[in-house]
């Protein structure tokens, strides 16, 4: 099983309306399974900043957060999933190396 399969499958918990994992690991130096994007939307985040959101997909992810480099969230309610019907798109990685 992939990486992105494994955040997927952990992510199910959260019984999400809409549920996207993406391997963006292509756009980074880190080489394979190391960055990802997940858009994730579910009743569960009513009422929570994005920061208790992204609290509660880490706690839900468990263990598979110490197996990747970065994990870029986009959390909604269904209503402000209704409002925008996207997430943005990923900038491009810096790197994180000196030239």
């Amino acid at each position: 099983m992939s990486m992105q399969q494994k955040i997927e499958q952990s992510l199910a918990a959260l019984a999400p309306q809409h549920l996207s994992v993406l391997d963006e690991s292509h756009m980074h130096s880190r080489g394979q399974e190391t960055h990802y994007k997940a858009v994730l939307v579910s009743e569960q985040f009513t009422g929570l900043n994005s920061v208790k959101r992204h609290q509660k997909v880490y706690a839900t992810l468990g263990e598979l957060m110490g197996q990747v480099h970065a994990l870029a969230l986009h959390t909604y309610t269904p209503e402000e999933w209704q409002k925008v019907g996207a997430a943005p798109a990923s900038p491009t990685c810096a790197g994180g190396s000196k030239h």
